[in-house]
């Protein structure tokens, strides 16, 4: 029986910040998996270039206020001919009735700021069954112009759920991962079964220890537990992972991890209540966020290494908090302090 202490006021899924993460970590199985076309297109042997600058600019100039994960690459077509690639990912619950515009306009920007192609891609995390955007255009006197996009919709892959297991691609969990956290919203002892399920199915995959320690990480993010629940999850993966003998993630860095990101969502709630507006709330979460990660960071870089000097602890303290989680997975591997900030 749920009780009170098992329901999930606050703890609310990052989506935004899983997603941008794990499209980092994995870009070319992203668009393998989501727009397989695409990926055979693209000659990823010369590998490929993050433009955050170019990005943020962008976004800067369509005054963009409201939370999108957007990530721009830059690669070459397996004819030989350069390009560039936008792709966007909406993953709000609300369908937003400016979605098609905001495509144009970023594609339109990007064309003129680089005076290359821009293939702009939609893949879309909401609930909502009929809302499927896929293009934006008007005329005006003889005057046409618009763009059409290809579109990726999560919830499509809810009937296509044997197919999701069968798949190699670590995508298929990601998905998921999301489509269980949006459907165990009001129920927190179902999502902990399904989240102690994928986790497995990450093992029973033979994915390497990074590959694992780098989803867990977003689907901690995603599917977040309320306390009581939380401590039995880590119990059970600490049990299953010495019945396999294949410890990825120590208790302790278990609960560094999610010492960080509760309280990171705590402090971001206060400060948010503070500032009584929604900007003011979205930045008091990420400064929250930020702070809590820095102090697990802290805490993992003593224990690995001994007392730190106030350099390092500057530069935790300044960190954001996609940095801030980057370094907390380098300290489970890193054999010197050097190695995490590489």
């Amino acid at each position: 029986m749920m009780t009170s202490r098992d329901r999930m006021p606050g703890e609310r899924s990052d989506f935004d910040t899983s997603w941008k993460e794990v499209l980092h970590e994995f870009f070319p199985q992203a668009i393998g998996f989501f727009f397989p076309e695409v990926h055979a297109d693209i000659d990823w042997a010369r590998g490929f270039e993050f433009l955050e600058q170019e990005l943020r600019q962008a976004v800067r100039r369509a005054a963009r206020r409201r939370r999108t994960v957007d990530v721009l690459a830059k690669v070459w077509k397996a004819s030989g001919d350069e390009t560039w690639i936008l792709l966007h990912l909406e993953v709000q619950s609300q369908a937003r009735p400016d979605f098609e515009s905001r495509m144009y306009l970023m594609n339109t920007m990007l064309f003129a700021r680089n005076e290359r192609p821009v293939a702009s891609l939609a893949i879309l995390g909401d609930p909502q069954t009929d809302w499927r955007p896929r293009s934006f255009g008007y005329s005006l006197w003889g005057c046409e112009v618009g763009i059409r996009f290809p579109v990726v919709k999560l919830l499509d892959y809810a009937g296509r759920w044997e197919e999701l297991e069968r798949s190699d691609n670590v995508f298929a969990v990601v998905v998921m991962a999301h489509l269980k956290t949006q459907q165990t919203g009001d129920d927190p002892q179902t999502r902990m079964q399904w989240k102690l399920r994928l986790i497995r199915m990450l093992y029973e995959r033979g994915y390497d220890a990074d590959t694992i320690r780098r989803l867990f990480r977003a689907m901690e993010l995603m599917m977040t537990l309320p306390g009581r629940l939380e401590e039995e999850f880590t119990r059970e993966l600490v049990r299953y992972e010495e019945e396999r003998a294949m410890p990825v993630l120590t208790q302790f860095e278990r609960m560094a991890i999610a010492k960080g990101r509760r309280e990171g969502r705590q402090e971001g709630r206060q400060e948010g209540r503070q500032e009584g507006r929604q900007e003011g709330r979205q930045e008091g979460r990420q400064e929250g966020r930020q702070e809590g990660q820095a102090e697990a960071l802290t805490r993992l870089l003593e224990r690995k290494f001994g007392p730190l000097d106030e350099t390092v602890r500057g530069r935790v303290a300044d960190a954001d908090a996609p940095t801030s989680l980057r370094w907390i997975e380098r300290v489970l591997t890193a054999d010197r302090m050097e190695d995490v900030f590489a």
